[in-house]
């Protein structure tokens, strides 16, 4: 079977697709992953996406969400051949039964959602992920930013109720136990489309906009901490 990179980002990433696949860009800048078969994690998984990109590198996963990935991961591992790389389990972020086991543990949205009633859970993922990380292994993230104020506007009439948007300013307090963490935020105009395919326009002109706004403008932050 071929498939082309783009419909293999589309599997990956799910919804704007231009604008949070810039992620997996700025990783493999950072970290070398492709063919060091590490034991690796993600959690939040739903249909897998970021399980299916680390198996599709030869990499070991245990593909996890809080009550389980969703049955379609299995389909979509199984439709790229990488099934036998992949575990599934039901896993709670904030108690992640691991010691110093991961090199890599990687999630995408998940923060907003998990401290929604408790702004200190934040944290307490990043510390979770920290205990099963091995010494000097990394978190790979990628995760909603609070944005600007026409992004709250919209979220305010449109958005998941209760999501607790990362800030930026959150950031040296959330990844504390952290050696290094590095990091940029992209994405401006992404979010605003009513469909994949006005999201695919406005993260073309979201690529030039990366460049020109500020940090604090954007509504996706990506980055690599580091054990």
């Amino acid at each position: 079977m071929i498939v082309s990179e783009s419909e293999i980002k589309k599997e990956i990433i799910r919804w704007d697709v231009i604008n949070w696949s810039k992620a997996l860009d700025f990783w493999r800048e950072n970290v070398e992953l492709k063919g060091k078969k590490y034991q690796c994690l993600e959690l939040g998984a739903s249909f897998g996406g970021l399980s299916l990109w680390l198996a599709l590198g030869e990499n070991y996963v245990v593909c996890t969400d809080v009550d389980g990935p969703e049955p379609d991961a299995r389909l979509i591992h199984a439709k790229y051949n990488c099934q036998q790389n992949i575990t599934y389990h039901a896993m709670d972020a904030t108690n992640i039964p691991y010691e110093s086991f991961f090199d890599i543990v990687t999630f995408k949205s998940i923060l907003g959602g998990i401290s929604a009633n408790r702004n200190d859970n934040k944290k307490k993922v990043a510390d979770e992920i920290y205990k099963a990380l091995k010494p000097g292994g990394k978190l790979l993230f990628a995760e909603n930013l609070e944005g600007c104020f026409l992004h709250k506007a919209l979220r305010r009439k449109f958005g998941t109720k209760g999501w607790n948007y990362l800030q930026i300013d959150e950031l040296n307090e959330v990844f504390s136990s952290y050696k290094s963490i590095k990091y940029k935020s992209i994405g401006f105009l992404g979010c605003m489309g009513r469909n994949e395919k006005q999201r695919s326009v406005f993260g073309k002109v979201d690529t030039v906009l990366d460049n020109i706004l500020p940090q604090r403008s954007k509504y996706i932050l990506v980055g690599v901490a580091v054990k």
